[in-house]
């Protein structure tokens, strides 16, 4: 079969490689929409320590079941499924807990294991989330960037007073999620950071209430409609060392700061305001089942989404379109590709 195979910074070819040996418990999918992820993109450019080349990338995707394993119902075969690609080993302290994503245990397909950027993945039973009939399989691999803007805008706003004013800092396919979900959260008032003009006027088609071209911007709307004080939370789907800046300095005295975005390893924050005015400081990795299954339940219902959802792209022209990307953010926020659309 057909993979796109990444070797090492800036290389990355269509290859011949092996089909996925079929085991118990697992099934044999067919990717139908394989979305590129910013992380991917960071791993490319041999920015990601996590991926070890040669690698077939690609863990946002949907498809159709084509075999399955023992002990799998093979009634799977022929339907098609979203991949929730983070795998659990389920029994740890950690997985009892409820927190399956920072198990100590776990792999992602398309960084541990072969991803979706190929004409077949094995994927665990347990990780398949039924499409319904006529939902797009481009819809379905929204669901995993869209599961982390559910967990990150969960974990910013569960178990604390009411939030009424949440900035997003950044509007890719992430910030755009994590928009949507604080939205869709109850949040009065949702306002995004983000240079790009295109994405900004994408942001707000999508459902934010105010778009701003830099973080001074957004403070001064912020300061003004919360009396003065600031976001009570913000959250930054870039991770650049800048943006981590900003997002303290939009908080309002206890407010929370969200960090979902990888872009830097380091930052330097002046501690003295955050000791001083209280605020938390949150990493948010990756999302539970129940946020993955809440993710894909908005998309399929067409509360959630990136707009038009651009055609699906050949494997062949992955390693032109990864080069492209590393050029800088382009309108189009999400660009998929796979051996055949759905």
């Amino acid at each position: 079969m057909k993979g796109v195979v990444w070797h090492g910074p800036e290389r990355m070819a269509v290859e011949e490689v092996p089909e996925p040996a079929l085991e118990a418990g697992h099934v044999v999918l067919r990717p139908e929409a394989a979305g590129i992820c910013g992380s991917e993109v960071e791993g490319y450019l041999g920015r990601m320590g996590n991926r070890v080349p040669p690698l077939i990338m690609g863990h946002e995707f949907a498809g159709t079941v084509v075999e399955v394993g023992e002990g799998v119902d093979p009634e799977w075969i022929g339907r098609r499924a979203a991949v929730n690609p983070l795998i659990s080993c389920g029994e740890c302290r950690l997985c009892r807990l409820g927190l399956t994503n920072l198990c100590w245990e776990r792999a992602l397909i398309g960084i541990q294991h072969p991803g979706a950027f190929a004409e077949y993945v094995k994927v665990p039973a347990g990780s398949l989330y039924p499409l319904p009939e006529g939902v797009s399989a481009r819809t379905g691999a929204l669901a995993e960037p869209l599961a982390n803007g559910v967990h990150a805008v969960r974990l910013g706003t569960e178990g604390r007073e009411p939030v009424g004013h949440a900035v997003v800092i950044g509007a890719g396919t992430i910030g755009i999620m994590v928009a949507q979900a604080a939205v869709l959260a109850g949040i009065s008032w949702v306002g995004v950071v983000e240079p790009h003009a295109g994405r900004r006027e994408l942001a707000r088609r999508l459902g934010a209430h105010a778009v701003f071209g830099s973080a001074e911007e957004a403070r001064g709307e912020v300061l003004e409609i919360a009396a003065g004080l600031g976001a009570d939370l913000v959250l930054d789907a870039v991770g650049a060392a800048e943006t981590r800046r900003q997002a303290v300095e939009l908080l309002r005295p206890g407010g929370t700061a969200i960090l979902v975005g990888l872009h830097d390893d380091e930052t330097s924050v002046g501690f003295h305001g955050v000791v001083r005015n209280q605020v938390a400081l949150r990493g948010s990795y990756a999302y539970t089942g129940d946020d993955f299954g809440r993710a894909l339940s908005w998309l399929v219902e067409g509360r959630a989404g990136i707009g038009e959802l651009p055609p699906v792209q050949p494997l062949e022209r992955g390693p032109e379109i990864f080069a492209g990307l590393v050029q800088g953010p382009a309108e189009q926020v999400k660009v998929f590709l796979a051996g055949s659309e759905g």
